[in-house]
């Protein structure tokens, strides 16, 4: 039979999954961020030509 009432780690589980969504999500937007940049910086040179 199951256990009643609280799960054992139920809040560590929650917090660790929420720390490592928001670690990809700042990975994601620096990624982006970086290929926007990069982006910028590839029509200056283009533009320059």
């Amino acid at each position: 039979m199951a256990k009643k009432g609280t799960p054992k780690n139920g809040k560590n589980k929650a917090k660790h999954s929420k720390l490592l969504k928001r670690k990809k999500d700042k990975l994601r937007s620096e990624k982006e961020a970086r290929a926007l940049k990069l982006k910028e910086i590839i029509k200056a040179a283009q533009s320059k030509e």
